[in-house]
């Protein structure tokens, strides 16, 4: 099967050149079936899977692959001593079809589970069983059954949720005041958002989708189910009963593992946001207890040290010990390979001077980069969004501004905009987009934050 290639900033080769990860490539159309069952791949060494890009099942984040579903097909290679290769596809029925041709082994991913379906394949590993939601704020009042939704209004988006909706208050006799969002720029994740701001009061979604919301929003409840129960699970074709044993048998023995906890609570219960703390002294002019640092390093990238200590107190709140959800380290939360590629020694992740000449010297990298954003301070937001997000997703957003009329190169009211659009398929799956789903409203107040506690502390803090 033949690689795709690309022309890829240094920085990606630097930082890919210090990790080792699956090689995933897009769909190409082949009727050779490589592998007939599991002798075949371990023979070859080689384990096909298909999934899909979405917020549970395989994604990118600072050029590093991740996702539940991912992580487990990993364990599962590992266990059978093979590599992995990861085909990303864009829907559950491309997934079948490649399947059936031949072009993947393994579907790794939460495929519905049919009697049709049962027919072509063998559903195996753990068995998923999935069910829509009441999204709500956490409260004394809240909602603890759907004979209370009669008189509220919900706000939902067209397509599954809108029609379990529909039913749902046909069979309470009508009352429920139903609001359809159909605006291109609004995504099931906004009304999410929106309930935990207090925006709108309910939203209706999927209970893989809530749990990891919450994880942004603690303040969500999500407890109230409104559907029956969808039941899912991983798949393959029905000549290949050994693999499909062979992932039973593995998910059996590792569901109750420390690695298989640890992995699901990274996605669906860790908070993903860091509690914030104020100005170690505004009397004494100090910001942090790594002020001299700041200022010793920013000066090599041309920054006020200010900027750069607003950078550090949004990713960490200037604690060297913090390990972020997707296993960023130190003051700077670099990943362990962005860490390795600019000179970070192993285990000194947590060294406060290490991590911030790292962390500056990455962002040298990103300055470079994107030097054809002449503008300075343009340039700094684009830096700042590559720092939280990684390249990819930068580059995906300035491809579909130029795509839809927009200024590439100007940050605010351009770019931006699609970097929120990053979560919502008709763009992250838009063939100009080449990293697939990012929840883009991270990035999005990660530049505006940092830029927000930068004139904080200018103000306040001299030179």
């Amino acid at each position: 099967m033949k690689k795709r290639r690309f022309l890829i900033p240094s920085i990606i080769v630097l930082i890919l050149a210090f990790i080792s990860i699956p090689f995933v490539i897009n769909k190409e159309h082949d009727t050779v079936i490589i592998h007939d069952d599991l002798d075949q791949i371990i023979e070859d060494g080689e384990l096909i899977v298909l999934t899909i890009n979405s917020y549970a099942s395989y994604f990118n984040y600072r050029e590093v692959p991740m996702g539940f579903q991912y992580e487990l097909a990993q364990g599962f290679a590992k266990s059978l001593g093979v590599e992995l290769k990861v085909i990303v596809l864009n829907s559950e029925v491309e997934l079948v079809d490649a399947l059936h041709s031949g072009e993947g082994d393994l579907i790794a991913y939460n495929l519905a589970i049919t009697n049709e379906r049962k027919k072509d394949l063998i559903y195996c590993g753990k068995e998923n069983i999935s069910h829509q939601v009441l999204v709500q704020r956490s409260s004394k009042d809240a909602l603890n059954d759907v004979t209370q939704l009669v008189g509220k209004e919900v706000y939902v988006m067209p397509g599954k949720y809108k029609e379990r909706l529909d039913n749902l208050n046909h069979e309470l006799g009508g009352g429920i005041i139903i609001h359809e969002v159909t605006e291109d720029s609004i995504t099931n994740e906004d009304l999410i958002e929106m309930v935990a701001k207090g925006k709108i009061d309910y939203t209706v979604t999927n209970n893989e989708l809530a749990k990891i919301n919450k994880t942004y929003n603690p303040n969500l409840d999500i407890s109230m189910e409104i559907s029956f129960d969808q039941r899912s699970a991983w798949a393959v074709r029905k000549t290949s009963p050994k693999l499909a044993e062979a992932a039973d048998k593995w998910h059996r023995e590792n569901i109750n593992s420390a690695e298989y906890e640890a992995s699901a609570r990274r996605y669906f219960e860790l908070n993903k946001h860091t509690p914030q703390a104020a100005i170690l002294s505004l009397e004494d002019g100090r910001i942090s207890y790594y002020d001299d640092l700041f200022r010793k390093y920013a000066s090599q990238i041309n920054w006020d040290w200010r900027l750069l200590a607003a950078l550090v107190y949004t990713e960490s709140n200037f604690n060297p010990s913090a390990i972020s959800w997707a296993g960023a380290k130190g003051l700077m939360q670099l990943m362990p390979s962005t860490a390795r590629a600019y000179g970070v020694p192993a285990g000194m992740e947590s060294d406060p001077e290490q991590s911030i000449k790292g962390g500056v010297k990455y962002i040298s990298e990103l300055q470079n980069i994107f030097s054809k954003v002449k503008d300075d301070k343009e340039r700094m937001m684009f830096v700042l969004a590559s720092y939280n997000s990684g390249i990819g997703h930068v580059f995906d957003a300035m491809a579909l501004a130029e795509k839809y009329g927009k200024d590439k190169y100007v940050w605010d009211g351009n770019v931006a905009v699609y970097m929120l659009l990053k979560n919502k398929e008709e763009y992250y799956k838009d063939p100009v987009c080449k990293n697939g789903y990012f929840r883009g409203t991270e990035t999005y107040n990660f530049v505006r934050d940092v830029l927000t506690r930068a004139d904080v502390y200018i103000k306040n803090i001299k030179k």
